[in-house]
């Protein structure tokens, strides 16, 4: 067997040089592990996998459908629902089908290109799902305390323009991602330890400096992820004042249970997020095998949950799902 030495300092300059040249190298293919550490069990693990997968699939369909349809729920609330279960589609169909193909059928070979290319929806689309939950704790905002003026101030034109808003903040912010990858080289280990391609999972298997990676990566992270967070903090913070403020234990019962769905989403969607998030750059004693599968737990389970959480929660939801599968009883 012959060993391959390590690319000396010059060596490593002249492929540095020739990476970032118009000619370029011919970039490394990646294998993803899956799952490290579990790799006997993984099968069994795919199977409640595949069953999120598919919740997620009929579910987010389903919200997407009776809204379309209905041209009553043509509001505010259910509109930004509509574009949380279309993002949710894409998040998981970006995710899951090469997840349980690495699980399932051993393919762990995926191409560079294609790395990127996943990388880049899960964190783009991951950011618009961030930003629609700001959108719908606003909704929230002026349904609860301003009622009179909430179809003036969130009419269509201004849901249209907050949509587009969320799309190109996570395009823009996410597109250096893959271009900034493409400048590093990868001349020694290709494999990823993780069941689909994380930036930084990506990122740790470089030998050349990756610190602008990293630098933008968490900066985006902490823009995101913090600013969205305050958003909705204020808003709940003002609606929890207003509702306070409102006499009668029933009329404060009522402003609450508007608000009950939208906190089972933000909890479903941040806690898990922020704890990966955590665990990937501070949590070294976490074992590996924990952190991967919570963090594909984390694209998976908010996009099978959200339709079930609105679905029970909602009462208009409810009465258009049962009325769709024919369903006849009391509401």
């Amino acid at each position: 067997m012959t060993l391959t030495p390590f690319p000396s300092s010059s060596s490593k300059r002249l492929v540095m040089a020739l990476s970032n040249s118009s000619w370029g190298i011919p970039q490394p293919s990646f294998s993803l592990v899956g799952i490290p550490g579990l790799e006997e069990t993984q099968h069994w693990i795919a199977l409640p996998l595949s069953v999120l997968y598919l919740l997620a699939l009929v579910g987010n369909v389903t919200i997407i459908f009776i809204i379309w349809t209905d041209p009553s729920l043509h509001q505010p609330m259910y509109l930004f629902l509509a574009m949380l279960a279309a993002i949710d589609l894409v998040l998981t169909s970006s995710t899951a089908p090469k997840v349980l193909a690495v699980l399932l059928a051993h393919a762990h070979e995926i191409g560079y290109t294609v790395c990127l290319i996943q990388m880049f929806f899960i964190h783009a689309f991951s950011s618009m799902e961030s930003g629609v939950l700001v959108a719908m704790a606003l909704d929230r905002y002026v349904a609860i305390c301003h009622p009179l003026h909430h179809s003036t101030i969130l009419h269509p034109g201004v849901i249209g323009h907050i949509g587009v808003a969320v799309l190109m903040r996570g395009l823009l912010l996410l597109t250096p991602f893959p271009i900034l990858l493409r400048r590093l080289v990868f001349c020694r280990a290709t494999v990823i330890s993780h069941a689909y391609c994380e930036h930084m999972a990506v990122v740790k298997l470089a030998c050349s400096d990756a610190t602008v990676n990293r630098g933008y990566g968490l900066a985006v992270a902490l823009l995101v992820v913090g600013l969205d967070v305050l958003a909705i903090g204020i808003s709940y913070g003002l609606i929890l004042q207003a509702v306070l403020k409102v006499p009668g234990g029933e009329a404060r019962l009522k402003a609450f249970s508007t608000c009950g769905s939208h906190v089972c989403v933000i909890l479903v969607f941040y806690v898990p997020g922020i704890f990966s998030f955590l665990t990937h750059r501070f949590g070294h004693h976490v074992p590996h095998h924990v952190h991967v599968l919570l963090a594909t737990l984390y694209l998976l389970v908010p996009p099978a949950l959200n339709p079930l959480v609105y679905g029970v929660k909602t009462q208009q939801i409810r009465q258009r799902v049962l009325r769709v599968f024919y369903i006849k009883g009391s509401i």
